[in-house]
């Protein structure tokens, strides 16, 4: 394996070609690979959202992180069909992320679950035909991140012309990655195989359903950082194939979350305050060789509260960070067993009918 090849690999498929490797250089050659990987992800990561920032504004920031980590998976995951309509819809699905959050912050509760729902709803049929490949979990992501971060006026200028930029620069890249994949299959291809009779569409149907309502529920209820709770319930509800165990999930979250927030208290009392900018980009380095969910929601909890000890103040910050997670789990976990009984029963029911109807015969 090329050296440039091992940095595109994920710690999970890293960790153990280093157990088994066969000789010393082998494994020393992919340790470093590890390493400076995760280096090279935080250092990009740094440049990449204080560069563009510094030109549309600090209160565009946002926008910024939910576009590179849209970047990282860009690079290595195409939506599953040609490249022309993979790219109007790429435009689709930035105008979506630009234009959603924002009008969905001023309407009505009824009015904001409807916008939410055909908003997300769209996003996982445009880019997630292989749920499996992570996709929706980082449309998840950018979407409840930027509902929690809404602008207006001049800053939503900014931020338009920040969107139009970065479309620009995605779709080359974009282009160049995936125009040879899929030449046979066209957008209306997926959208005509959406059936609520096979687990994929009942999966996005569920995650758009779930992360509306608890993104309304958060915003009427003016609860502080609600984005926590709609980050936590969008986690298990990105669980594909259903067969994962989202109660083992919903544990593994919250372990993390108290153990890595817990973690950050404790580092953060005891590091002078100069050093308190430097914790965020600790996380995210350390995050780099983690490949266990738990290990990684610990970490995730560094950047999350560096930002937020400053508002809050950090034991505020902290308890917020928990109890936010523990309501963002506990809705989605009732979501998904009132879906169970309503949707998945209903249809699983009628499959195992025509299946002894068809037997029959």
């Amino acid at each position: 394996m090329r050296f440039y090849d091992a940095l595109q690999l994920d710690p999970a498929v890293l960790k153990p070609q280093i157990r088994t490797a066969e000789t010393s250089s082998e494994k020393r050659k992919l340790q470093i690979a590890l390493v400076l990987r995760s280096t090279l992800i935080v250092a990009f990561a740094i440049l990449f959202i204080s560069s563009l920032s510094k030109v549309f504004g600090t209160e565009n920031t946002p926008m910024c992180v939910a576009m590179f980590c849209i970047l990282l998976g860009l690079r290595f995951v195409d939506f599953g069909y040609c490249i022309k309509d993979s790219l109007v819809n790429l435009a689709v699905v930035f105008l979506i992320l630009l234009v959603a959050p924002v009008v969905a912050s001023f309407a009505n509760p009824v009015l904001a679950i409807i916008i939410h729902f055909a908003a997300f709803l769209t996003l996982l049929l445009m880019t997630s035909d292989k749920p499996e490949l992570g996709n929706g979990g980082l449309c998840g992501f950018s979407y409840v991140y930027l509902t929690g971060n809404p602008v207006t006026g001049e800053s939503f200028l900014k931020r338009c012309l920040l969107t139009l930029f970065l479309f620009l620069l995605y779709s080359i890249i974009f282009y160049v990655k995936h125009h040879a994949k899929h030449t046979n299959v066209r957008f209306q291809d997926i959208i005509k195989n959406f059936d609520l009779s096979n687990e994929k569409s009942r999966w996005q149907l569920r995650m758009a359903i779930g992360v509306s309502l608890v993104l309304t529920l958060g915003n009427f209820f003016h609860i502080q950082r609600f984005m926590w709770a709609g980050f936590a319930c969008a986690s298990l509800l990105s669980t594909y194939p259903y067969a994962v165990n989202v109660k083992e999930r919903l544990f593994h979250r919250m372990i993390g979350v108290i153990t890595g927030s817990l973690l950050f208290l404790v580092v953060y009392k005891i590091t002078p305050e100069s050093y308190h900018t430097l914790l965020g980009p600790l996380g995210g380095f350390c995050l780099g060789f983690a490949s266990d969910y738990r290990v990684k929601t610990a970490l995730n909890c560094f950047g999350a509260l560096a930002l937020a000890a400053g508002l809050y103040g950090i034991e505020g910050a902290v308890l917020l960070r928990i109890l936010n997670n523990f309501m963002g789990v506990l809705f989605g976990y009732a979501f998904i067993l009132l879906y169970r009984h309503c949707v998945d029963k209903h249809f699983e029911d009628d499959n195992e009918n025509f299946g002894e109807t068809s037997a029959e015969f």
